[in-house]
């Protein structure tokens, strides 16, 4: 690094502080609205801008300290190129020149064998449509290397909304303030979804019930009125029973199911199969918490008050994961919950968000060709492969950026594998030399959210957002956009779109023939624009679906050999069905990272401590294991050394994982992924990390 470049924040005088508008850009509902300060080129403080109606001046913790992130002491500020075993992180300076050149080259190598044994591997590092797949797409569309399915997070409840709604659409978050009651299903609220617990709050002062559906009593659960601790897996199960009493009790809008639904007949079929005990038995809860659940719900219709539902992302992370989102998104339209502005339900409300996709990632550029899909889950599997007819193509390169897979795609044993091939080309854009970067052959540092151009839709509200570059890159690093034009420019990729700046892709990112939908001028203006909408979106039924109803019944799933209808899925791997892993394992994130981010923020990781496997006082007792316990987390796929905390957090026969630590932070170089599978949901092709069997022992380490 060159001396006259400093990493350290330097005051200077106040007369020279500038605020400049941002975004959040972490995998997060909220999509905060940032004001950084900057004083003589560096910036010394990040807060929530006041101005902007969902982040109110607030900040989450983990984003309150980004300088940190930004003017960090291990941040990777030029081209590194590895001179060591993989997996060993070591790594020489090189130019950047010497970096692109050598890897333009080699790629071109591969490209003219069968550019789809390239793979591209990018998830939500930031959630910026401008420093995720623009440019980005350009290049792997012009290269026709694999496409990836990004399914890592989101896909099966994507699908089930999609199948049910017509997309990823819902409630207005801030009209959760006048619900009377409140179902949080599957989500930590207080940890992931801080600007939603505001209007919670509210609801709760005007007399609003809470209830928290949650297999963990979180922190959210903790402070809602009651917590429904079921079984992983079996949100279904609970939503039909629902169902069930909903149509015994006849707390059903008939007008509006008869308006506004397809396929009632059907579905009440079928609810009439979950009765409460039955689903109190496959739930693993008291048969009275079904029916008082069914009460609360029904009696918000019976009352004409509006129940609003906020689903997350944990119940959809099993097999059934699909098939569950589809059975809640159905309850709304039983009760005609929608006819309230602070009715229905909210998952995610990106499907609002008219993004051209085509005008940012050029997928004209493959100009015909075809190429294979790669699914980001199985990864794993798919390094290891060889060339075959099914499969393509071995891979010869991956490029990864915005993205850690080391450490946070499942069955990680064999990702390590995969990582650790001496003739795979790996190429990483990072800031830090993470569990991914060590098994890196060149690592190239980007910029972080304070230094460059970008532009942010929401999935917890309906604002898009601007985010300027507050301070100049720090040492030699370059924007993701940038370090794509220049490989772009060295494989000879002439077309004009690889010369667009970044400030007209974020321009492009809502622009369309018929007009821009989003006014841009009010961006430069204000850093955020609100999208024009009704309150209550579907008060008069107008589905985004094929129909235009709420699609109960599913032709379009029908037609692929699926059940048109939801129904509870079992786990691949459900509890109490083997002896040698009777526990079912979740891996809730921990509330002070965001997935895998932050965790190299000490402050922040000395907040959290150390990596815990959560255990209920009965497991533990009969394995003789205490809070602090070393203990041995394993099943078919490997093992996890950790410590173990008995907590009532956790319910009998279920143990959690907090994640997602840096592999080299565990007390063995592993993580929580060592034991997860790379099997998929029902629907989305999406992952199953909370649908887990293993087995826990006591290690002999002593008692801490």
């Amino acid at each position: 690094m060159p001396d006259s470049i400093s990493i350290s924040p330097r005051p200077g005088s106040a007369n020279d502080a500038i605020k400049v508008r941002g975004a959040c850009p972490h995998d997060c509902p909220d999509t905060c609205a940032l004001l950084t300060t900057v004083e003589a080129g560096v910036a010394v403080k990040v807060q929530g801008n006041p101005d902007h109606r969902h982040t109110g001046g607030v900040l989450c913790t983990k984003v309150s300290r980004y300088t940190e992130r930004s003017y960090h002491p291990e941040r990777i500020l030029q081209p590194l190129r590895r001179v060591g075993p993989k997996g060993s992180g070591q790594f020489e300076a090189v130019s950047w020149d010497s970096a692109l050149d050598e890897i333009a080259a080699r790629l071109q190598a591969i490209a003219q064998r069968d550019p789809q044994a390239i793979a591209p591997y990018s998830y939500a590092g930031t959630m910026g449509l401008v420093q995720g797949e623009g440019m980005a797409g350009r290049f792997f569309n012009k290269l026709g290397a694999s496409l990836l399915e990004r399914t890592i997070c989101s896909a099966a409840g994507t699908e089930g909304l999609t199948q049910t709604l017509g997309g990823k659409v819902g409630m207005k978050v801030e009209f959760f303030a006048e619900a009377r009651l409140i179902l949080i299903w599957g989500s930590n609220s207080i940890a992931s979804n801080l600007h939603f617990w505001r209007h919670v709050q509210e609801a709760k002062r005007r007399g609003a019930r809470i209830i928290c559906i949650d297999p963990r009593k979180t922190e959210t659960a903790e402070k809602c009125h009651e917590h429904i601790a079921l079984q992983p897996g079996t949100d279904a199960a609970l939503a039909l029973g629902i169902m069930h009493e909903l149509i015994v009790h006849d707390w059903l809008d008939h007008a509006y199911i008869e308006s506004h639904t397809i396929g009632w007949p059907l579905l009440r079929e079928r609810a009439l199969l979950w009765n409460p005990e039955r689903v109190a038995q496959v739930c693993g809860i008291p048969v009275e918490q079904v029916r008082a659940l069914a009460r609360d719900y029904g009696e918000c219709f019976v009352n004409g008050q509006p129940a609003a539902i906020r689903l997350n992302y944990g119940m959809q992370r099993v097999r059934g994961g699909g098939n569950a989102t589809r059975a809640v998104a159905c309850l709304p339209a039983l009760t005609g919950a929608w006819r309230h502005r602070a009715g229905g339900v909210l998952l995610s409300s990106s499907g609002m968000f008219p993004v051209n996709q085509a005008a940012l990632q050029r997928p004209e550029l493959r100009a015909g060709r075809q190429s294979r899909t790669l699914n980001m889950i199985t990864i794993g599997d798919d390094l290891l492969r060889s060339s075959s007819a099914d499969f393509g193509p071995k891979i010869e390169a991956l490029i990864v950026y915005n993205s850690n897979p080391v450490a946070v795609a499942p069955d990680s044993g064999k990702v390590v594998q995969g990582f650790a091939r001496e003739d795979l080309l790996t190429v990483v854009l990072e800031h830090f030399q993470t569990d991914t970067a060590d098994y890196a052959d060149f690592i190239l540092p980007a910029t972080t959210q304070l230094e460059h151009w970008d532009v942010h839709g929401a999935y917890g509200h309906t604002d898009v957002l601007l985010n300027r570059p507050a301070i100049a890159p720090v040492g030699q690093a370059r924007t993701n956009t940038d370090i794509f034009r220049g490989l772009a420019a060295r494989m000879g990729f002439s077309e004009p779109c690889f010369l667009e700046d970044d400030e007209t892709l974020c321009r492009t990112a809502f622009s369309h023939r018929d007009g821009d939908r989003i006014n841009f001028d009010e961006l430069l203006d204000k850093g955020f624009a609100t999208l024009p909408g009704p309150d209550a979106p579907f008060a008069e039924g107008r589905f985004l679906t094929p129909s235009g109803k709420c699609e109960f019944f599913s032709a379009r799933l029908a037609a692929q050999g699926l059940d048109g209808l939801p129904d509870h899925v079992p786990n691949h791997e459900t509890a109490g069905t083997s002896a040698s892993y009777p526990l079912a394992m979740i891996s809730p994130p921990a509330r002070n990272f965001l997935n895998s981010t932050f965790v190299n923020v000490k402050s922040l990781r000395d907040i959290e401590g150390e990596p815990l496997l959560e255990i209920n006082a009965v497991d533990a007792a009969v394995r003789g294991i205490a809070t602090g316990s070393v203990v041995k987390v394993f099943n078919q796929r490997g093992s996890y050394r950790v410590r173990a905390e008995v907590s009532n957090r956790a319910r009998p026969g279920v143990v959690h994982g907090l994640g997602v630590w840096w592999r080299k932070f565990g007390l063995d170089g592993t993580n929580v992924n060592e034991l997860t599978s790379q099997h998929l949901t029902d629907l989305g092709r999406g992952p199953v990390f909370y649908d887990c069997l293993v087995q826990v022992q006591l290690e002999a380490e002593s008692v801490l």
